[in-house]
């Protein structure tokens, strides 16, 4: 039985290297190798056209390119673009191209379904059936920074782990992946343009602080009261506010970077008074700005947008304390796009 062919990317340059030195070819081929790998993002070895036929061979004798294949790809009427990505081992996740006037923003996944159990989002309700590699979350970026230039004419400007998957769950994978995407010899990106995105995860929030991480940190957050948020959030009784409190203490005191808390104001659930107030507290542990989310259904109705009231409710006592609010309107609803909607109905 032959030998099981390794994934190529998996590998280190140096080891790529060390490859072609011990087949008595020359270190610098690992160089070239490595290039279409990453920065040409090559989807197969026949495809490194400086690299001579017999070389080439011996790639394809020893290893794999795991490569994505985008499988559907839907455009919305807001010029918003979903695909859907098929992993090696036949799994789909989802990703999505955001367009606005000035930046495109690629939000992509983490994990095949959700390790958390928010009972909003629709991607909560697949299993989590594994982590992405870090390969897996790089080919997501290319191939909308490839989507960018072909139909907006403007390489990808910001990335957001807010996809599927909770981030920290997949935190070494993800923690690579950026380090490829922000390399001049992947796809050289600026880390101030990528945020995570987390649910909020205590612990992992201080290891990226202890890591001196370079990207922004957005938080999940919908409610500052802790009954409520478990009521929608139910791991929150295992990480209760108080926890993701400290974590964000520290990791501002860490890294002096301001957070983004993300909310969603449903009917009926955090839509009153104490809410409120409740936040203005929550927002004053440290600097960060406050993102509304307008909610998108996921078809049976137990959750509802708030009414324009209660929003303007919230508006109005976050700026009058002085905090930067943002208003985030969904895009790409018409393609299940929208934040929370994806759960590969494709």
């Amino acid at each position: 039985m032959k030998p099981k062919k390794k994934d190529i990317r998996a590998l280190t340059k140096e080891q790529i290297r060390q490859f072609f030195i011990e087949n008595g070819d020359k270190a610098f081929r690992g160089n070239q190798v490595y290039e279409w790998l990453w920065n040409k993002g090559a989807h197969s070895f026949d495809g490194m056209t400086n690299i001579s036929k017999s070389t080439r061979q011996i790639l394809e004798d020893n290893f794999v390119i795991n490569h994505i294949r985008v499988d559907q790809m839907q455009r919305s009427t807001d010029g918003t673009i979903k695909n859907a990505v098929r992993l090696h081992d036949g799994l789909v996740v989802e990703s999505v191209l955001i367009p606005t006037p000035t930046r495109t923003t690629a939000c992509v996944s983490s994990q095949v379904g959700c390790s958390l159990d928010c009972r909003f989002c629709a991607t909560a309700r697949l299993k989590r059936m594994r982590n992405l590699n870090p390969d897996e979350i790089y080919d997501q970026v290319l191939a909308i920074d490839n989507e960018s230039r072909l139909y907006h004419n403007r390489p990808l400007s910001n990335i957001v782990f807010m996809g599927m998957g909770e981030p920290l769950m997949n935190y070494n994978n993800v923690l690579k992946a950026i380090d490829k995407i922000t390399s001049s010899e992947g796809l050289g990106m600026s880390p101030k343009r990528i945020t995570v995105s987390t649910s909020g995860v205590p612990k992992m929030i201080k290891k990226m602080a202890d890591d001196e991480v370079k990207f922004k940190l957005a938080v999940s957050l919908h409610s500052a009261i802790d009954d409520v948020r478990t009521s929608i959030m139910p791991f929150n009784e295992k990480f209760p506010l108080k926890d993701l409190r400290e974590a964000l203490e520290y990791w501002y005191q860490k890294t002096k970077s301001r957070i983004t808390y993300e909310y969603v104001v449903w009917k009926g659930i955090n839509d009153a008074r104490k809410d409120i107030d409740a936040l203005l507290q929550f927002c004053s542990y440290v600097p960060c700005k406050v993102n509304l989310i307008e909610y998108n259904p996921i078809d049976d109705g137990e959750f509802q947008q708030a009414s324009n009231t209660a929003t303007d409710n919230y508006i109005k006592a976050l700026e009058a304390k002085g905090f930067v609010v943002n208003v985030r309107r969904s895009r790409g609803k018409d393609i299940d796009a929208a934040c929370g909607q994806l759960a590969n109905k494709s």
